[in-house]
């Protein structure tokens, strides 16, 4: 018999499953609905759906450079045992490969969405693409990234320079490394100043006011208690303000100067990003 979209439809309804599966089961089934049904749970497809609402507050994340660009992924689930469950790491890295490959940075893609649905039916546990980050690798830059706890952080840092050749010296990757691990431990909100978000900004200027308002002191002395404590906040957020974690005698930004001029090249850190598996 001619199996209609409604058909379909109605058989999606009942079992969750995706469109093309349960055009197969119907197809196989001859149409009858109670034995499309059995063939999909058979499959272990039907539950897919009914897993939807479970809560994924466990997961991992994969790092992956190439195609000029470096991507985090974050795959989430409801259990950790799952989390360290050796398929569903690979599916991790498997989608990482694919988004650097194809460029994606949508989390709903179909094409992901079905690789995700396949493990789900094969484990009978929720889980979800939480976030996708992917950024550029400039034409003279070098991308490096760094896992930390078994897929608990990933960290992607992107660094630049004016000299490509000058990322062929040990020294200058084994900086990017270091730069990505002083990341996964600090996790700076921002690169530098200049990236703050004025409003966000403001709000502290604010505060930092209203904390000074009371001291009775000349205004100027209180713009510079208001400064003092503007400079520490930037110290704590921003990644080049920060005390370098192989070095907390220098910030990041004057280790950045200081590889430069031992090098004769200008390098900058151009962009960076980590992800925490489970946070919101």
């Amino acid at each position: 018999m001619a199996i209609t979209a409604t058909d379909v439809k109605n058989l999606r309804d009942i079992t969750g499953a995706g469109m093309m599966d349960c055009k197969k089961a119907l197809t196989t089934a001859e149409g009858d609905m109670a034995k499309a049904e059995k063939i999909l749970k058979e499959m272990g497809l039907a539950a897919v759906a009914k897993r939807q609402d479970r809560a994924t507050d466990n997961g991992r994340v994969a790092a992956k450079i190439g195609n000029n660009i470096a991507a985090l992924v974050e795959l989430s689930c409801e259990t950790d045992f799952v989390a360290n469950n050796e398929q569903f790491k690979d599916l991790t890295n498997a989608i990482a490969d694919k988004v650097v490959a194809e460029k994606i940075t949508d989390i709903n893609n179909a094409e992901l969405k079905a690789m995700v649905d396949g493990l789900i039916a094969i484990i009978k546990e929720n889980m979800g693409i939480k976030k996708i980050v992917t950024l550029p690798v400039p034409a003279k830059g070098y991308a490096t990234s760094y896992i930390h706890s078994e897929g608990a952080v990933g960290v992607v840092v992107v660094l630049d320079s004016d000299n490509a050749d000058v990322f062929k010296q040990e020294e200058i990757k084994e900086f990017a490394h270091d730069c990505a691990l002083h990341i996964a431990a600090f996790k700076p909100q921002f690169l530098a100043e200049s990236n703050i978000d004025k409003a966000f900004e403001e709000e502290q200027l604010s505060i930092f006011k209203a904390q000074v308002a009371s001291m009775g002191k000349p205004e100027k002395v209180l713009e510079g208690i208001v400064r003092g404590k503007l400079n520490k906040l930037y110290a704590e957020i921003c990644l080049l303000k920060q005390p370098f974690v192989k070095d907390d005698t220098m910030s990041v930004e004057k280790k950045l100067a200081e590889l430069s001029k031992k090098y004769n090249a200008n390098i900058s850190i151009n962009n960076f990003s980590f992800l925490i598996s489970g946070a919101n």
